[in-house]
């Protein structure tokens, strides 16, 4: 079948080797248009605004462009404002949702059935303010008060989750109470809706699809970074947003992980290791994490342990996820990681998926006393299940991760990347 009949447009040439790999995609108008966003959107808000009851707050105020995206569906320069917080949200919990943009991009926001007011932002971090600050922290504080007190009721309750000092200051002046946004937010994104879940397919089959690339790629002779501009090119090709981390590292860079992709030229029989935290389209996350083998020379022994291991513990605990599993049970019947690897432990055992990477959170059985927290997995549910493997001190490790749905009937594997073979493929 031609590229044509799949639907695959467009193809790619890797600078290092003049090599010819994947076709670079597929069409995505179609299947960016078979979700229906203002259903996504409506089942956010309504989602954000039950927590927000729930504690009985006034309502929220929203800096962190991940949390506006949740509360909006609007983007605007997420990453530049994640450092310039210039453009925020009110949701008051009863009454309408106020969007701040900038004056000059409005026009972004415009049309969304999810806001009711749209008004320009005053910007108070100092590479717009200057010396000003204080006077436009104090404009700002006053805006957001006043809307505090007409849709309050009464109640100066406020959920707010990025803010400097002086801006809280200000807002507690005008006599508001403030609490932490984070936590009805984070509560709010745990469970999926069925278009929710739909985006995250997607944003899976685009890394998927960079995956196979970076598979057919991968040589002797390729840098790290050339290897890794595999995974942001399809995905921006393919109406998806930016990537979280760095991390690809190949050979003895493998160990211990947490190393980021660099100049090394990567040799036959390294292992290449790397976790995709891809921000695809729609703005959702696809997480997973593989390993290869560098083609030229066979894997050794080591390697294959490191690798059955690795694939044995993500396999074993992606298996225990089901709705009603408290967090603590199912720390305790998780995989046991033999002695020797313990200390170059990942950080997790599982981590929430959405937008990015959300509640919850659960750490190793060694870490739970003082990391874990009490909760349990629901219908709906995004995770990704976390292995690395690599001896404190040894040659290389290998990092595994598998995106799961939690359903009724238990685990589903949202990616179809090789798996069981990868290593050795």
């Amino acid at each position: 079948m031609d590229r044509e009949a799949q639907g695959l447009v467009g193809t790619s040439r890797i600078a290092a080797t003049g090599r010819r790999v994947a076709p670079l995609g597929f069409d995505m108008a179609p299947r960016v248009g078979a979700i229906e966003t203002p259903a996504l959107r409506a089942w956010r808000l309504d989602r954000l605004r039950a927590e927000l009851a729930r504690r009985d707050y006034a309502g929220a105020l929203l800096a962190d462009p991940i949390n506006i995206r949740y509360a909006t569906g609007t983007r605007n320069m997420q990453v530049w404002t994640l450092h310039a917080p210039g453009r925020y949200v009110f949701v008051a919990t009863e009454g309408p949702v106020v969007m701040f943009e900038f004056a000059t991009t409005r026009h972004l926001a415009s049309g969304f059935e999810s806001i009711d007011q749209l008004r320009n932002s005053t910007s108070w971090f100092f590479f717009q303010a200057g010396t000003r600050v204080a006077e436009k922290a104090a404009h700002w504080a006053s805006e957001v008060a006043d809307l505090v007190h007409a849709h309050g009721g009464g109640n100066r309750r406020l959920a707010i989750d990025r803010c400097e000092p002086w801006g809280a200051a200000e807002l507690e002046r005008r006599g508001l109470s403030l609490h932490d946004a984070q936590a009805p937010i984070e509560m709010a994104r745990a469970r999926k809706s069925p278009e929710e879940i739909a985006a995250l397919r997607l944003s899976m089959a685009v890394c998927d699809l960079a995956v196979g690339r970076m598979r057919e790629a991968l040589e002797p002779g390729i840098t790290e970074n050339q290897l890794w501009a595999v995974l942001h090119e399809t995905n921006i090709a393919h109406d998806g947003e930016w990537i979280e981390c760095r991390l690809l590292a190949s050979g003895e860079r493998t160990n211990p992980w947490f190393q980021e992709c660099g100049n090394r030229v990567i040799e036959a029989g390294d292992i290449v290791a790397f976790d995709t935290d891809m921000v695809g389209p729609c703005g959702y996350l696809a997480d997973i994490s593989r390993s290869f083998i560098c083609p030229g020379r066979a894997p050794t022994d080591p390697q294959k342990r490191l690798y059955a291991l690795a694939e044995a513990q993500v396999m074993h605990n992606a298996a225990l996820l089901r709705p009603g599993v408290a967090f603590r049970e199912y720390v305790e019947k998780s995989w046991k990681v033999p002695e020797e690897y313990l200390a170059n432990r990942y950080m997790a055992i599982v981590h929430g998926v959405g937008l990015v990477d959300e509640y919850p959170h659960i750490p190793y059985a060694q870490d739970f006393t003082h990391g874990g927290y009490d909760g349990q997995f629901e219908e709906n549910m995004v995770v990704s299940v976390e292995s690395y493997i690599g001896a404190a001190g040894g040659g290389e490790g290998v990092k595994l991760e598998q995106q799961v749905l939690i359903t009724a009937a238990g685990p589903e594997v949202l990616s179809a990347s090789p798996f069981h073979d990868a290593l050795t493929a």
